[in-house]
């Protein structure tokens, strides 16, 4: 066999190897040669939140389905410490990604704090648009209950 052609064939398993953060691997059929990869982070700088992430991988393919789902939940103390350190622009900042083609497309997620609900928002995206359409994917962590959370004044009510 050309060397050429075996680095083709070699490319999509080194592009689905395992990590540890690897959670579940579930076969979507014997024939499909594609897997729906669970994976879990603790978000860097807010480690009192664990996301679990679903994305599919496809093991003979130069570029995995864009699709991806985040579910990210309160796991350990949020502290006013934590959020002082957060980006809190509305772009957020990337808290984690995952190469998903070696053509430059990139799963990312983002995380964006809203200061009027107290509630950190987790966003999974594409980075490449699939068929018309950009997939991605909302969580959210309220602050509610943690040491972060701001105790608001009650509302004022006005005369009419």
């Amino acid at each position: 066999m050309k060397p050429l052609a075996l680095f083709l064939l070699s490319l999509p398993l080194a592009l689905t190897g395992c990590s540890n953060e690897d959670v579940a691997d579930v076969s979507l059929g014997l024939f499909t040669f594609k897997d729906i990869k669970v994976n879990h982070f603790v978000d860097p700088k807010v480690p009192g939140v664990t996301c679990h992430v679903a994305s599919i991988e496809a093991n003979l393919s130069l570029s995995d389905p864009s699709n991806s789902s985040v579910s990210c939940r309160q796991t350990g103390p949020i502290t006013p410490e934590m959020l002082a350190v957060i980006d809190k622009s509305k772009q957020g900042e990337v808290v984690f990604k995952r190469s998903k083609s070696i053509f430059f497309k990139t799963m990312k997620i983002r995380r964006i704090y809203d200061a009027q609900s107290q509630t950190l928002l987790y966003v999974s995206y594409s980075t490449k648009e699939t068929t018309g359409s950009m997939h991605h994917s909302l969580s959210t962590v309220p602050l509610w209950g943690t040491q972060a959370y701001v105790k608001q004044p009650p509302a004022v009510p006005t005369a009419e």
